[in-house]
């Protein structure tokens, strides 16, 4: 059905028809939906379906179930392949996005988003992969720090189109949810049947595989699942619910970060290449529990709304160097496990993201301080794991008590 084209074999194709422009047409792709419905979430829920911290947080492990199961991927790419997985969760996501408006009750909303966060999380842990795959170890860096500012300038669009937009048009969710949804799943089906499948250069293991060696990368990724959560989940619901933030006003904020995403990503990238996986981590982790700590300081010393939408977007900053988790894993991986462990590592990074949402949403109720405490503990414990990453990782010098030129254990 499709045109196959080998990664080694890219000079018989025109540029606009090669990896790295399929790479960023999804990245740009992706985040109009999921943007878009993130924008709104906090505002619709709470002046819609009228939920409260409980309600937030189920509807947050709902949404993290699929991410836990992207296991499954490794099952759906023995008979799809990875290219063409990637589009049809692009083009589940937009759908389900869309008509998210249409199930304004509990149980409808939970409904959607259980189907939106499929095509999400499906979408992630196959663009992971491809991502690793497609690009060369030494220009990873700096190409991943791009894809996130293109991915930054998508959400830009959205963002500020709400927020310009919002009350001069009298924008209803409806009509936004529609107009991100559908412009996602248009942008799908090119980038479906305007590419040829590239074939890589290494076959991808298509089992379950749980390696010895990367346990460190499986730990940093379980932390960094809980982390992203708190974040996620109580961050923006603290703005609505403690500063009485409006749509326009929320994504006032969030257009703030885009536009130093867009500036700082890049360089970000260039970053990981000079200072190296290891100390960017630090960095990343050791800020992480600083904001953290701050935020529950919004609530422990009454600090004002200033404070807390500053730190709101330093703690933006901080998530964009994640990239450096990945470049570390594409250095010490052998290139036939990077499919089955970017499911499996999904997995792992979603263990935390299910269970912590009800628990912390009870613990919010009760403490809303005491949730950010537990996230910079969290930020501390990421800290400690990233000081065993070696200065050069490598198969073979996974961690700091690995030593090279032993056999690579096949466990």
């Amino acid at each position: 059905m499709f045109e196959r084209v080998s990664i080694s074999d890219l000079e018989t194709q025109p540029i606009w028809r090669r990896p790295i422009v399929l790479l960023f047409l999804m990245a740009l792709a992706m985040p109009i939906a999921f943007n878009a419905w993130l924008a709104l979430l906090n505002n619709f829920v709470i002046e819609v379906a009228q939920f409260d911290g409980a309600d937030i947080g189920l509807l947050h492990t709902v949404r993290e179930i699929p991410g836990f199961l992207a296991i499954g991927v490794i099952a759906v790419i023995l008979v799809v392949r990875e290219q063409v997985l990637a589009m049809i969760s692009l083009l589940m996501l937009g759908a389900a996005t869309a008509v998210t408006a249409w199930f304004p009750q509990m149980g409808g909303i939970l409904m959607i988003t259980l189907l939106s966060s499929i095509g999400f999380h499906y979408y992630e842990t196959v663009n992971q992969s491809l991502q690793l795959q497609w690009l060369d170890k030494k220009r990873a860096p700096q190409v991943l720090g791009w894809l996130v500012a293109a991915g930054s300038a998508a959400t830009l669009v959205v963002y500020l189109g709400i927020e310009r937009l919002w009350k001069p048009m009298n924008l209803s969710y409806d009509v936004v949810y529609m107009a991100a949804g559908g412009a996602t799943f248009v942008m799908a089906l090119v980038c479906l049947f305007a590419f040829p499948q590239f074939e890589g250069t290494t076959a991808q293991t298509k089992k379950l595989i749980l390696r010895r060696r990367y346990w460190l990368y499986y730990a940093l990724q379980f932390m960094a699942g809980a982390r992203r959560q708190i974040f996620v989940v109580f961050a923006g619901f603290m703005m609505v619910e403690k500063f009485g933030f409006e749509v326009h006003e929320l994504t006032r904020l969030y257009l703030i970060n885009l536009v130093i995403n867009m500036t700082v990503a890049p360089m970000l990238g260039k970053a990981v290449s000079h200072f190296g996986e290891r100390r960017t981590l630090n960095f990343e982790y050791i800020g992480l529990a600083i904001v953290f700590a701050a935020y529950g300081g919004v609530y422990w010393f009454s600090w004002g709304l200033a404070v807390a939408a500053t730190l709101y977007v330093i703690d933006h900053i901080f998530f964009a160097l994640a990239l450096a988790l990945k470049t570390y894993f594409q250095k010490i991986a052998d290139p036939a496990d990077i499919a089955p462990t970017a499911a499996v590592a999904f997995t792992i990074n979603h263990i935390a993201a299910v269970g912590l949402p009800v628990p912390l949403g009870l613990l919010w109720l009760a403490s809303p301080a005491a949730v950010f405490a537990l996230a910079a503990a969290m930020a501390l414990v990421s800290f400690g794991l990233s000081l065993l990453i070696p200065r050069h990782p490598e198969p073979g010098n996974e961690t700091i008590f690995a030593h090279r030129g032993q056999p690579q254990a096949a466990e």
